[in-house]
């Protein structure tokens, strides 16, 4: 059986994450991005990373830090992967020494290009959000599923994702992953298990019933 992972992102307190790991969630994001209206300071972001278990991905999401500033966080949050929102180059991204993902703002073509060919060789994996470039994520905007470029690096697709349309989003894209945050909440930052549970069996559903793709001739 194919198997869509899930990134439940935005997480702002410790029982939402309790829940999500406890649903069987892939991974948490924690979010560090001035002006957020999920934005954690590095203290409550290490908090919060300290409850995610073993084998539960922890992801922090950084746009255009000071290079001083993220050595420093990474240091007290020991995230297990990056993920950049920003217009940061290969060699801000890799700083760090550890994976990371790139969000790519679909509704800007031409910046969506130039950053699959900058960070192709070097990006752990992509993240296909809804956004403008200088926009932010998270906000609850998709984009035309259909125009999703096959990328060879891992695909989460994000932007305005909740349990009624996430069973036509991997249907039409087939993503890595699926990475979601308003479509879960009752507000910014905060949860909803009942929402949470409806999400993910969403996607065990559709998974159980997607035909296997063929493999490139």
């Amino acid at each position: 059986m194919r198997r869509t992972r899930v990134k439940f992102c935005g997480m702002c307190r410790a029982e939402d994450i309790d829940c999500a790991v406890s649903l069987g969630v892939d991974a948490v994001g924690l979010i560090m991005v001035a002006g957020s209206r999920r934005e954690l300071d590095t203290g409550r972001a290490a908090i919060l990373r300290r409850r995610v278990p073993p084998l539960v991905a922890s992801v922090l999401l950084i746009s255009d830090p000071d290079s001083g500033w993220l050595d420093e966080v990474c240091a007290e949050v020991r995230p297990d992967l990056l993920q950049f929102h920003g217009s940061e180059s290969v060699e801000q991204c890799v700083r760090a020494g550890l994976p990371y993902l790139k969000a790519v703002p679909m509704a800007s073509v031409e910046v969506a290009r130039h950053m699959f060919r900058e960070h192709g060789p070097h990006a752990a994996g992509w993240v296909l959000d809804g956004h403008v470039a200088g926009g932010q994520g998270g906000s609850g905007k998709r984009f035309d599923w259909a125009a999703a470029p096959r990328l060879e690096r891992p695909v989460l697709l994000a932007g305005g994702l909740h349990a009624d349309n996430v069973v036509e989003a991997i249907r039409t894209v087939r993503p890595f992953a699926v990475d979601v945050a308003s479509g879960i909440e009752t507000s910014p930052g905060v949860k909803d298990a009942a929402s949470m549970r409806r999400f993910l069996r969403a996607v065990r559903e559709v998974d159980n019933h997607l035909e296997p793709e063929e493999e490139p001739s």
